[in-house]
């Protein structure tokens, strides 16, 4: 798919209709394009926050469900989001009416992205973060960039942004486009720079197996222009197999002595990490984040690269990073209760969920970790990661397992089975706890928690508002 303006979006346009407008993407690109001048409606079947937050403070009207009345002024433009189908209520008449419609990557191309240098952020982990990173660090250089992020940014509390600077930071994402476009979103984009941290088996619900998502990232470097720069991480041998096609100009980071960007010292002081960084085997500069993990100094690495690529100095990318205030649901500490603290993480791949408990056990090496796990995307309520889940737990000293809330998506042969998970951790020795329903996790977390714990949430889903009922339940206990 190339990077054009689709052919049904007129040249004029003045209204315009968002079909499933709450998606993360849709809702950010929906505002966007009102602060622009353009009148904005959207429909969609779950209007939740933060996204309807974001809808409302644009001014922007959303009626929930879909209808064929939700078209009757005949918007200028329909964006189609690929979370509907060819059968939708509002995707029929619009077809028998002959509106223009166009998918999201499409109008992101048209109405924001063009005339900018797209950096384009993507990977099967990572992505978020580290678009976020990197946004930070071209805003405090002064860059003024714009970007369209899956995940909230502590530092602007919105997923987007609208910069009058040359760059736009899009996070790429391999899922589909639209019913009418089941090719990879990221495939719209023609990067001046790409950041690629992984690829893995994800998404079953449109992946058949890793070959398919390692073609997917093929096709995508493939089409990266000669001109342009691609980053990847050293050690991923699918990365190392998806890359052999490409001829644009690519760059190592991560630990391998020959790569050009390496990892070195790592040290914790306080509440910070700091880390140093080698370019060409030399040193290149100290660096002090709030972010944790190895995983995440990977993140910043990418980003530091890419940053040195595009002209920025070293003093703006080491105060951009001792002031990255994050992204929401990644490690977010949402409260503390009598030296409890409840942090929420959107983990859910096993790889994920793996790296993030070793994370917070790294940096909080004397609390008691508890870790709270709810399968709820297409892949992880399979049984395809049935033998590998048991594997991310070891460094979690409490664990909670809730089954899934979702398994009727999942045909019954295929169900990951979390009572068969519970009883693999507990044959590696650990402690741990199948639920039916989270208000049964909430009440053994009462008993269970003590000053000093960190219990961790992950879950890509808002599992019930466990972390709100958590700290209300916690706090009336404490306070008696």
């Amino acid at each position: 798919m190339p990077d054009l303006e689709s052919e049904q979006i007129p040249a004029l346009v003045e209204t315009i209709h968002f079909i499933a407008i709450c998606g993360t993407g849709m809702g950010a690109l929906a505002c966007m394009l009102k602060k622009m001048g353009y009148k904005i409606s959207g429909s969609d079947q779950n209007i939740y926050p933060p996204i309807s937050d974001f809808l409302n403070q644009q001014n922007i009207v959303v009626s929930r469900g879909f209808s064929p009345a939700h078209l009757a002024h005949k918007p200028d433009l329909v964006i189609v989001g690929n979370a509907v189908s060819k059968e939708n209520p509002e995707v029929q008449e619009m077809i028998s009416k002959g509106l223009n419609y166009c998918s999201m990557p499409q109008a992101i191309n048209r109405f924001v992205a063009k005339k900018k240098r797209k950096l384009i952020i993507t990977g099967t982990h990572g992505k978020t973060t580290t678009a976020a990173i990197l946004t930070w660090i071209l805003f405090i250089a002064g860059l003024d960039p714009s970007y369209i992020i899956g995940g909230i940014l502590t530092d602007f509390n919105s997923n987007y942004r609208l910069g009058k600077g040359n760059y736009i930071i899009i996070e790429g994402d391999e899922y589909d486009t639209a019913f009418f476009d089941k090719g990879a979103k990221f495939m719209h984009y023609n990067p001046f720079a790409a950041i690629l941290t992984s690829v893995e088996f994800d998404h079953a619900d449109i992946f058949a197996d890793l070959d398919h998502v390692k073609q997917t990232f093929a096709d995508f470097i493939n089409k990266i222009e000669t001109d342009a720069g691609l980053m990847i991480f050293d050690n991923d041998g699918n990365i190392s197999e998806v890359i052999k096609g490409a001829k644009c100009h690519i760059s190592k980071y991560g630990k391998a002595s020959d790569s050009l960007w390496a990892l070195d010292k790592v040290d914790t002081k306080g509440a910070y990490t700091i880390f140093s960084v080698l370019k060409h085997g030399k040193p290149y500069g100290q660096f002090k984040t709030s972010l944790i993990g190895t995983h995440n100094l990977y993140n910043a690495l990418a980003c530091i690269g890419v940053a040195d690529q595009l002209g920025i100095s070293k003093e703006f990318i080491k105060q951009a990073l001792l002031t990255f205030g994050g992204v929401w649901r990644r490690q977010q500490i949402r409260g503390v209760i009598n030296d409890i603290i409840i942090m929420d993480d959107f983990a859910h791949h096993p790889t994920a969920v793996r790296e993030t408990i070793s994370a917070v056990k790294s940096f909080y090496k004397e609390k008691r970790l508890v870790a709270v796990f709810e399968p709820r995307t297409n892949s992880s309520m399979q049984d395809i990661f049935q033998h590998v889940y048991p594997l991310c737990f070891d460094q979690a000293d409490l664990i909670c397992i809730r089954k899934p809330p979702l398994l009727k998506k999942i045909p019954p042969g295929k169900r990951l089975s979390a009572e068969k998970l519970v009883a693999d951790i507990q044959k590696r020795g650990k402690n741990a706890h199948y639920f039916n329903d989270t208000g049964d996790i909430i009440q053994f977390l009462l008993k269970k928690a003590l000053p000093g714990d960190i219990i961790l949430i992950m879950s890509n889903g808002g599992f019930d508002n466990i972390h709100t009922r958590l700290l209300n339940k916690l706090e009336n206990y404490y306070n008696q």
